[in-house]
């Protein structure tokens, strides 16, 4: 059976999940979760926390967490790479842009997002805030400095890692924190070079609920509920 992926939106990094199963072009389905409102407590059994992204694979396993997600998509087809060869340089540096992203990057704006999730005092908030911004900033010259030497952020080619970081770097633009094209110019370049490409373009559609070509193996959005049995196998 095909797999499922589970998406959250507004703003998910699942986003990144999307572009790559587009990118894999093997049959998938996706199910959405909006990340505003209560869980489904049947959702609690794919992902003990809510969150998102959470993948039923085609052997009923549920693999959570972004980054294990990518890995898991990019070794689902040697012949169309999404990753590396194991062992190589490549794949180091791959599980490097992963991790950083993954760990570093991506974290940092769930202050920026929800603020009083974290902080309630409002004077604390704003420091916080400050300081989250910075972080973010630190992160935004990393990746700077990376794609001023290089085509793709891993290796030579495209790869998960891009398409992970056409779904986080575009939350300081989101946001309002940065004028990336200015402040970060080849961040910035490498966001729009992603964004002209169908998978991206189709995951912008899907999460907008707006009508969505798929260039890959969309089979189509499955509900919680019809999930449930398959769930309990």
């Amino acid at each position: 059976m095909e797999p499922v992926l589970f998406y959250g939106v507004p703003h998910g990094c699942s986003f990144g999940a999307i572009v790559a199963l587009e990118w894999l072009g093997q049959p998938y389905r996706l199910s959405r979760v909006e990340m505003l409102e209560a869980r489904d407590p049947a959702y609690l059994g794919v992902n003990p926390v809510g969150a998102t992204p959470a993948l039923l694979a085609a052997d009923g396993r549920v693999i959570n967490e972004s980054l294990a997600i990518l890995l898991h998509l990019a070794s689902r087809d040697l012949e169309r790479p999404l990753g590396f060869a194991q062992g190589s340089a490549a794949f180091d540096d791959l599980n490097h842009v992963l991790a950083f992203l993954h760990a570093d990057f991506h974290p940092v704006f769930g202050m920026l997002f929800q603020p009083g999730k974290y902080v309630d005092d409002p004077a604390a908030q704003a420091n916080a805030l400050d300081k989250a911004r910075a972080k973010a900033a630190l992160g935004y010259g990393r990746l700077e400095a990376r794609l001023a030497e290089r085509d793709w952020l891993a290796g030579d080619r495209q790869s998960v890692a891009d398409a992970y970081f056409a779904g986080v770097a575009r939350w300081g633009a989101d946001l309002g924190l940065f004028d990336l094209a200015s402040a970060f110019p080849h961040a910035h370049a490498h966001l729009r070079k992603l964004d002209a490409d169908p998978a991206v373009a189709f995951a912008h559609a899907i999460e907008d609920a707006a009508p969505a070509v798929s260039a890959g193996g969309f089979l189509g959005h499955v509900t919680l509920d019809v999930l449930k049995p398959r769930l309990a196998a």
